[in-house]
């Protein structure tokens, strides 16, 4: 499920502000700047590869290419028994920015982005069928869970992709994982 969960950056345990509905979620992100969108599903097996997701939605991608200037697009797949899922869930916890914007949009499953904006810390909580833009420099982590299981596609405006310069700062690891917002 979709949802958006903010808290003072001081104080983890108790939102200041909770929404679940899409267009809430979307009107707070967009007063920062931040993209929130819902698209909608597109029929796909479960096996489908990245040239079919990428076909599947190539309407939608093309629309981004066109206002944001995007160069490439992939589709990354994470699953429980994938072998660098430890590694790569603890890489993507620590606070970090990034040259460009990072965007995902949820073709199956969930994950979290935590952004961290004016003293505040904004947990969105991105399902099948969310798109999800974080600015440029926006400090930020991300959670997959333990147990990571989603299809995204990714856009870039560079060729060589993802790079992250590390904040150093150990906000991330004062605030609720993946599996304690689940349930809260």
């Amino acid at each position: 499920m979709s949802f958006l969960k903010v808290f003072n950056d001081a104080d983890a345990t108790q939102p200041v502000f909770s929404a679940t509905e899409g267009d809430v979620i979307a009107r707070e992100l967009g007063a920062h700047g931040i993209r929130f969108e819902r698209w909608p599903l597109k029929a796909l097996s479960e096996s489908a590869d990245q040239a079919e997701i990428l076909a599947a939605y190539s309407e939608e991608v093309e629309r981004l290419r066109r206002e944001e200037g995007f160069q490439s697009a992939d589709v990354i797949h994470m699953t429980p028994d994938h072998p660098d899922k430890d590694a790569l869930r603890t890489k993507f916890l620590d606070e970090h920015r990034h040259d460009e914007d990072e965007v995902r949009f949820f073709v199956r499953g969930e994950g979290v982005f935590y952004l961290h904006l004016d003293n505040r810390v904004y947990a969105i909580g991105c399902a099948q069928g969310d798109l999800m833009s974080v600015p440029t420099g926006t400090p930020h982590w991300f959670d997959m869970g333990p147990a990571p299981a989603f299809s995204c596609i990714r856009l870039f405006t560079r060729t060589e992709g993802w790079i992250a310069h590390m904040t150093g700062s150990p906000i991330a690891e004062r605030f609720p994982r993946f599996e304690g917002l689940e349930a809260s």
